[in-house]
């Protein structure tokens, strides 16, 4: 991932709404969500989340399809991992190992 592109997802994630569009697509699995069914959980206007929806889509963090007349919204898992590799790909000097455990996995 160019540096440019991981800026646009960072930017696009550093505000509230956004970032809690993000969280709720992404907890909500490859199935995703219509925009109105979005927009109701976050007590959000139509308008207003159109705008945000399209920016995290640009920042290549979700994915949009049509059903009929709903769009529905889900986050693009293969943007995400990219970020992640991205903030990870200088970690700990190449070693892992020292960085300690993955989040995934019980911390002790």
């Amino acid at each position: 991932m160019e540096t440019e592109n991981a800026i646009e997802a960072f930017s696009a994630l550093a505000q509230e709404t956004r970032l809690s569009v993000f969280r709720l697509l992404v907890a909500a699995g490859s199935d995703g969500m219509p925009a109105g069914t979005i927009a109701k959980a976050l007590s959000a206007t139509p308008s207003t989340l159109s705008h945000h929806l399209s920016l995290l889509e640009r920042a290549g963090l979700l994915r949009s399809w049509r059903v009929q007349r709903q769009i529905f919204y889900a986050a693009d898992y293969e943007g995400v991992r990219q970020v992640l590799a991205f903030l990870m790909d200088d970690c700990c000097s190449g070693i892992p190992e020292i960085c300690g455990q993955r989040p995934s996995q019980p911390l002790n």
